[in-house]
């Protein structure tokens, strides 16, 4: 396609839209990469530190991957657990090991997965949370709740904006006055506060999957103003351009005019503004799961992972809870990029070129 190819001609829009690729690959191919599953749990190993990987040998030599179990203690100085290697059993890294079965892409029945070790061994690329999960594999699962929330609610959003703001913009008059004013009440409503609330009074014994259709269509009704009154501004300027008069001539309803000859023009706003809303939905969700009112342990989010790391001695001394955190600001990061880059390839009146 014509818009990816000029994408890669700019460095940083290229950065982004591989980083997202690999992002979305990751997440959609959890079950395979991931080591463990979204509910494995190993007590005896909470907070274990990320495994330690080596490639040389106590003779120096070089060696094949392989990494040792953590062995926990209690240390009287510092009157707290601590956890020292095992050096008395190597674990070699494999490619392709037995671990838990899951159905690859929801459909295979296997129990391959991407890396890990033989049985009896522990690796945690990015070590273990409070309930000794490992917090590697919880973030690729937790990637397809953060990830989707946005394009999932985008689904909603954008279909009712063009549709409203489409008629509100091509009838004008009183119709066009009434329903702006409904659209501005819409927009008047503090979105957060409005989430925090109806997040708090949701039944408690809902799942986790129902708590994420909920707060999909809560973002979703209370976001769709904003666009419908951009769409019909741009529709008060498109409706009396000569094709359309020429159309309505020749007799076409109000409904094919709209859908079919005005809302098509709005089709680069449409992409860049849906670039550009992901990372506020993303952001939402990771919010109210940060909260505790979003999706619910043991169901990972990033945002309810995140929610760990937030005493301070897990900052200064288990900085990996840290990664959740990394990723949100990685993937909007990457969705701003990319969205300014799309703006400035379909905007023809955008003077910000790179």
């Amino acid at each position: 396609m014509e818009i990816i190819r000029k994408i890669f001609l700019d460095k940083f829009a290229k950065i982004a839209f591989i980083v997202l690729t690999v992002l979305y690959a990751l997440i959609l191919f959890a079950d395979f990469i991931a080591p463990y599953s979204n509910t494995y749990s190993n007590r005896d190993l909470s907070y274990v530190p990320p495994s330690k990987i080596y490639t040389i040998n106590e003779e120096g030599k070089l060696s094949l991957p392989y990494t040792y179990n953590y062995k926990r203690q209690y240390d009287p100085d510092l009157m707290q657990t601590v956890y020292k290697q095992d050096r008395s059993q190597k674990y070699f890294i494999k490619i392709l090991p037995k671990g838990e079965r899951y159905k690859f892409l929801g459909i295979i029945p296997t129990h391959r997965h991407l890396f890990g070790v033989r049985q009896g061994g522990e690796f945690h690329l990015l070590g273990t949370d409070i309930n000794g999960r490992d917090v590697f594999s919880r973030l690729l699962f937790g990637g397809r709740i953060s990830m989707t929330v946005g394009f999932l609610s985008l689904l909603i959003v954008f279909p009712i904006g063009l549709l409203y703001g489409g008629i509100s913009g091509y009838l004008g008059g009183i119709i066009d006055t009434l329903m702006m004013r409904f659209a501005e009440a819409v927009m008047a409503i503090p979105s957060f506060y409005l989430l925090i609330i109806l997040a708090a009074i949701l039944p408690s014994g809902m799942t986790s999957v129902q708590r994420f259709a909920l707060i999909v269509v809560i973002l979703a009704l209370i976001g769709w103003a904003g666009f419908a009154r951009v769409v019909r501004g741009m529709v008060l300027s498109i409706k009396e351009e000569d094709f359309v008069q020429a159309e309505r001539t020749l007799g076409a309803s109000k409904m094919r005019i709209i859908l079919k000859h005005i809302l098509p023009q709005t089709t680069s706003y449409v992409i860049i503004a849906m670039t550009l809303s992901v990372p506020s939905y993303i952001l939402a969700e990771s919010g109210l799961s940060f909260l505790g009112l979003g999706i619910q342990q043991p169901d990972a989010s990033w945002g309810n992972m995140l929610k760990e790391a937030q005493e301070f001695t897990n900052i200064l001394y288990r900085p990996w809870l840290l990664a959740p955190g990394g990723l949100i600001f990685i993937a909007v990061l990457s969705f701003n990029l990319l969205g300014d880059a799309i703006r400035d390839i379909l905007d023809p009146k955008s003077t910000v070129r790179r």
